[in-house]
């Protein structure tokens, strides 16, 4: 719904100009409150209010963005998905597809936000202000291969390029499917972060099989006469089959990386 900005009082203007200077990005009522020094109840009430008059935009239970100030509407888009994503999900990274284009390891342009947190929220696929979200659920022990960059005055968290890779081997719907995961992956191995030993250590930090039948059998096809590392991931291998991609038919097993495949699916 469109809401139409509308005038505030000397007072209001007063409050509003404290608070957007003592924040960064999202205004919650813990920052009314702790900035105006007035109780949660009241200050809900004025941000409740200044929603209704166009200022801010409610973005989920007790957490808005404001309006910017030249807009002539509240219908706009968020000024920037990232901050929002941190602050309603921390801890958390944005990561998968998302990350892949911040490290200009794809050209595809992807409408949604690939948000990896610890919280395990009930919608996994929000819609905030004609902004989607995909959000995945990860353990703790899993935040690590990180690159803290800022967003404005915001620090967000971003997996770094070998961590992009990593989590596209555990679940290649984070690329957007397994052609273009390993369209990111050869982007990845012809640039600048390639590092093949830093992306054996986090599988085996991360601690999943799938990675190495998955890895391995990519790297045969792409990079065969990297006998080091195909090595490696012949050692890691875990029992089980696992299939390429699971949202594609599997009709041919690969029994050296004890991977189900489609038939004559080839890499590139």
């Amino acid at each position: 719904m469109t809401t139409s900005l509308k005038g505030l009082s000397r007072l209001d203007r007063e409050r509003l100009t404290a608070i957007l200077r003592g924040t960064k990005g999202t205004v919650d009522v813990a920052d009314v409150a702790n900035i105006l020094a007035v109780t949660r109840p009241a200050a809900g009430k004025m941000l409740s209010r200044w929603a209704a008059k166009g200022w801010f935009m409610r973005v989920s239970r007790g957490l808005y963005v404001p309006i910017p100030l030249d807009s002539t509407t509240s219908n706009v888009p968020l000024e920037d998905a990232w901050i929002v994503a941190d602050r309603l999900l921390a801890p958390c990274y944005i990561g998968g597809w998302s990350a892949a284009e911040y490290w200009g390891l794809t050209e595809q342009i992807f409408r949604t936000l690939v948000v990896m947190t610890t919280t395990q929220p009930r919608n996994r696929h929000m819609n905030i202000q004609d902004t989607s979200f995909q959000i995945r659920s990860v353990a703790g022990k899993a935040m690590f291969g990180l690159s803290v960059i800022w967003r404005g005055q915001v620090k967000v968290n971003v997996s770094d390029p070998t961590r992009t890779i990593l989590d596209l081997l555990v679940d290649p719907r984070l690329g957007g499917g397994i052609r273009s995961s390993v369209d990111i992956f050869q982007n990845y191995l012809q640039s600048d972060s390639r590092n093949l030993e830093l992306l054996i250590n986090y599988a085996d930090r991360l601690g999943n099989g799938a990675v190495f039948k998955r890895l391995g059998f990519l790297i045969e096809q792409i990079l065969p006469d990297e006998s080091q590392l195909l090595q490696e991931c012949r050692d890691r291998l875990t029992q089980g089959y696992t299939r390429l991609d699971t949202k594609l038919p599997a009709d041919r097993l690969v029994t050296r990386w004890r991977l189900w495949v489609p038939d004559q699916w080839q890499a590139g």
